[in-house]
């Protein structure tokens, strides 16, 4: 858009904090880099944009959390796993009972994790800042390190200085105002579409899987959505539910359909993007009381503060992760996780189809310490979807799980860094992998802690 501009009057501007790490983004990923920085001895703060954490598994509703194993083994350990079951045990008895030994696909309740996310956060030590967005970033004379940010909140505007900062907006923001190079969806430009997502109650699970059972329809409802749309109940698109996660038998969380053309950079897309979701949301509100059995007297007791939001930048760091690295299922020497989710890219229009590329199962590769680097910044980790990748690895990096792992590798390295008064490129990554090994992350079979091994061939 073409605005005219203003030239505003400098300005005096509080420095209301100085801390070791500031973190940027209360998702997966920021919520597992503060509380790792905090334990580590670090004195860190997480700032995040509303007035509670958990990125898009609370503020877009997205109902469960994706596969912490490769269909045979947890791969995604550490602190995410931690909180995946601290949420569970403060969940109600009937919840923690039909949950307790699953490890994939597990229902959110996101009001019981907003509080889990709170208390982990405080008990660690970290002082969280919410309602709060990042204005702008400062760089040391030679733009080779964040010395801070300017934050804009209610209470004015001030500065956070800061030795270390990691970016887990999901965006890339941070490396982006400093200058990093990045790209963003497709050849064209094209982005995955985002997903308004809902919680309905009211529903009949006992009725609605009868109907699956008598119908044999799948449980994404693959026969009944193409018999809407082929009604006109519903658009032409996505011929099945993305999810079902049943939070109790009359509690639901969908996962349903796309909003297409929306830059989560972008304000007045997001704008956009929340209308049309709702409307979107309204409209399959109908197509379930209508045509499935179990949800003739569905609510909808909320949906999204805003759509999902599956990619936008993707930043140039040390190493980029490639398609052709998933496949083979490529292990690195300097490897801070593994990865077993599948590619996932959501069709960019309603009329292409969808990518889909899975590893065996017992297979993962790793998630390489590099990718986490953006050129040219010497004190900045990005964590989270927006790392280092081609687009293809984007789609399966980006889930909620990855981040955890990518955010807890960070929080350690930022540590490390500290201690050694080093840059991010400046630890030993040997020692980041020992810590984080001792964290209950897993690297891999050939990287099991001495002690581990000991355990495990003690009599």
């Amino acid at each position: 858009m073409n605005y005219r501009h203003i030239t505003l009057p400098s300005a005096v501007i509080p420095v209301t904090r100085e801390v070791d790490v500031l973190v940027i983004g209360g998702g997966a990923s920021g919520i597992a880099a503060a509380i790792a920085a905090a334990q580590g001895g670090a004195s860190t703060m997480l700032v995040e944009q509303r007035g509670f954490l958990g990125g898009m598994g609370t503020v877009a509703l997205v109902p469960a959390f994706c596969p912490f194993t490769d269909k045979r083994k947890p791969i995604v350990r550490g602190l995410g796993l931690q909180l995946m079951e601290q949420m569970k045990q403060a969940c109600d008895p009937a919840f923690r009972k039909e949950y307790q030994d699953m490890l994939d696909w597990v229902p959110i309740d996101p009001e019981v994790l907003k509080r889990v996310y709170d208390d982990a956060v405080l008990e660690s030590g970290v002082t969280p800042l919410y309602h709060t967005f990042v204005y702008d970033v400062v760089l040391s004379p030679d733009r080779k390190t964040v010395e801070g940010v300017i934050i804009v909140n209610k209470t004015g505007r001030s500065f956070i200085s800061c030795r270390y900062i990691i970016d887990c907006t999901g965006d890339g923001d941070i490396a982006a105002l400093a200058g990093v190079p990045f790209q963003k969806g497709g050849e064209e430009g094209e982005l995955q579409p985002g997903s308004m997502c809902y919680l309905l109650a009211n529903v009949d699970r006992p009725k609605f899987s009868r109907y699956l059972e008598e119908s044999g329809d799948s449980g994404q409802l693959h026969k009944t959505v193409e018999l809407a749309i082929a009604e006109g109940a519903l658009p032409e698109g996505r011929k099945s539910i993305s999810g079902l996660a049943w939070v109790s038998d009359y509690l639901v969380g969908v996962n349903f359909g796309h909003v297409f053309g929306v830059d989560g950079t972008l304000a007045e897309d997001l704008t956009r993007g929340a209308i049309e979701g709702r409307r979107t949301a309204e409209r399959q509100l109908q197509f379930f009381r209508r045509y499935v059995p179990g949800f003739e007297n569905a609510h909808m007791v909320a949906s999204g503060e805003q759509l999902g939001i599956r990619e936008t930048r993707r930043i140039e760091g040390d190493y980029t992760l490639t398609v052709d690295d998933f496949i083979a299922a490529r292990s690195f020497p300097d490897d801070i996780a593994r990865n077993a989710y599948y590619i996932d890219i959501h069709l960019a229009n309603s009329k292409s189809e969808m990518t889909f590329n899975h590893l065996p199962p017992g297979v993962s590769h790793g998630v390489p310490y590099r990718i986490m680097l953006p050129v040219g910044i010497d004190n900045l980790w990005v964590a989270g979807r927006s790392v280092s990748s081609d687009r293809a690895v984007q789609g399966s990096l980006r889930v909620m799980p990855n981040c955890f792992s990518m955010g807890q590798a960070a929080g350690t390295a930022a540590v490390l860094a500290q201690q050694g008064s080093t840059g991010s490129r400046g630890i030993s990554v040997a020692e980041l992998q020992r810590r984080l090994l001792e964290q209950d992350v897993w690297l891999g079979e050939d990287r099991v802690p001495a002690e581990k091994e000991k355990e495990r061939n003690t009599p």
